[in-house]
């Protein structure tokens, strides 16, 4: 039995193509994908609509948007731009959310609070765009370990105070746990993130660390990450929505990737549902 719920992102299979995917999840039973926007321009975004659909599959999110935190006026411009573009995206896909990695900080810079700023500035721009396209914008906040190169919103307290600026429909967030198990304050975060939560990722948090701490994240259960009390967490919170597999992990890419689903799905089970 596959459990309704259960999404896998592109990135836990990363040889696969968007089509490998789609046919991937039919094989598999699963019933949602989450996308990225490189193979789907890869297989053109017509096409991905329609293999997504065809195949009956929810698109659980999109990724990503982002990369706010520039201090340089045209490139800035290009980033809204950019955004922009993976707004009407998502759109087109009917996506559940677009996933924003907001950036970290520019070269040569040190003045984390004005990158934040910068990011605030962006969504002032970007939210009245995604609301005409009935888009939801969910703010990911990153481990802090990737700060200075990759998200400087560190937990959902500080995407809560951004997101808590817009309507609730609009903007919310991610809850991923690779990102926010740590966090002392995540559980009355989740509470109150409430119906902003657009989105729910889990894979386990592995030691010893990688070389290369993008490719850090674990299959469920090969790491120290209390899945289960995080899913109580999201669903008491009123979270009902799909709940994606994405991980980063060189071993994973390497294996075969319908045998990585399985072990997906039989972890899901296992680890984040409970039997």
């Amino acid at each position: 039995m596959t459990p309704d719920r259960l999404s896998l992102n592109q990135k836990t299979t990363d040889s696969w193509s968007l089509h490998q995917a789609v046919d991937g999840c039919a094989r598999a039973g699963l019933r949602s994908i989450g996308l990225w926007r490189e193979p789907v321009r890869e297989a053109g975004l017509a096409t991905a609509a329609r293999l997504v659909a065809d195949a009956g599959l929810r698109v659980s999110s999109l990724c990503r948007g982002g990369f706010l935190t520039t201090d340089d006026p045209v490139a800035a411009r290009g980033a809204i731009e950019d955004n922009v573009r993976a707004i009407e995206e998502a759109a087109e896909l009917g996506a559940a959310c677009l996933v924003l990695v907001v950036g970290g900080l520019p070269d040569g810079s040190r003045d984390l609070p004005g990158a934040r700023d910068r990011v605030a500035r962006a969504l002032d721009a970007l939210v009245p765009r995604a609301a005409e396209h009935r888009v939801r914008l969910a703010l990911e906040p990153m481990n802090p370990i990737y700060c200075a190169d990759r998200g400087v919103l560190s937990t959902l307290s500080q995407a809560l105070d951004l997101a808590e600026r817009y309507p609730a429909d609009r903007v919310g967030v991610v809850v991923d746990t690779f990102h926010v198990w740590w966090d002392p304050e995540v559980l009355p975060q989740i509470a109150r993130a409430g119906t902003r939560i657009f989105g729910f990722q889990v894979c386990d948090w592995i030691t010893p660390l990688p070389a290369d701490t993008l490719l850090a994240r674990g299959m469920m259960g090969d790491g120290h990450i209390d899945f289960r009390a995080l899913r109580a967490a999201v669903d008491a919170a009123g979270y009902d929505g799909d709940i994606e597999v994405e991980i980063f992990n060189a071993d994973i890419w390497a294996a075969d990737p319908d045998a990585v689903v399985e072990t997906m799905k039989r972890r899901y089970v296992e680890h984040v549902v409970g039997r």
